[in-house]
């Protein structure tokens, strides 16, 4: 029997007195796309920031020893202003430079492109995450989690951004975590669906977990799903 590469048994979370996680546990194995899916304040991003230690949470959260992690979070707000070139910001990972340039060609960028040198204020939405990930990928993670990896980027972005995830995970075996709402995203490229609403509502399969009347319990509404030659929609 394999060892999962996140094991997260009976998790809890609370902020004062309010619950925002309650009792929740599942596995993830190494080379797997896990989607994590729920309506706004439903504990998705707190989740991650548990993962990584940035809260304190009761239960146990178990990571193999030495496991390298890489986080790119929902888009930062920069200002225009901020004297600081995009090669400037990757530099703060304290990567060398050959090590840089491989994450950034990673992500679709040439060593030596004068767009390095922009300040980081003034490249676009999509740019922007696509550095980011860059970001994340420098020191070669075990595991990406990457929480709305298209919020405010246009829809070409979008598929670029996705795109771009699933040849990571394909060259590199990453395994990934994947907050989105998009059930397009989820059905394509997740092995694995987390339905979170402070607890676990659905666990497994996208196809075989979600469900409309698990939908309508998860979001409180009806959501249409059907399949489109073979793709699905909602």
């Amino acid at each position: 029997m394999t060892v999962p590469i996140l094991s997260v048994k009976n998790l809890n979370v609370r902020f004062d007195s309010k619950s925002i996680i309650e009792n929740l546990s599942f596995d993830i194995q190494k080379g797997e796309v896990m989607a994590i899916i729920g309506p706004n304040g439903a504990g998705k991003t707190v989740l991650f920031r548990a993962l990584l230690g940035l809260i304190p949470s009761d239960g146990r959260i178990e990571w193999p020893k030495n496991i390298k992690i890489g986080y790119v979070p929902q888009k930062l707000a920069v200002d225009e202003d901020l004297p600081l070139s995009v090669m400037e910001f990757l530099r703060f990972k304290g990567a060398s430079d050959e090590e840089i340039y491989e994450a950034l060609e990673a992500v679709g960028f040439l060593k030596g492109h004068d767009f390095l040198r922009s300040r980081l204020g003034n490249v676009s939405g999509g740019e922007f995450q696509r550095i980011m990930i860059a970001y994340a990928l420098i020191n070669h993670p075990d595991i990406l989690l990457f929480d709305e990896p298209t919020a405010g980027v246009d829809i070409g972005g979008e598929e670029t951004i996705y795109s771009l995830l699933e040849r990571l995970h394909q060259k590199e075996n990453l395994t990934i975590l994947l907050i989105t709402h998009d059930l397009n995203i989820i059905y394509r490229y997740a092995k694995k669906a987390l339905c979170l609403n402070r607890e676990k509502v659905c666990f497994g399969v996208p196809k075989e977990v979600l469900s409309p009347e698990i939908l309508e319990k998860l979001y409180g509404a009806k959501i249409g799903v059907y399949e489109h030659n073979g793709e699905h929609t909602h």
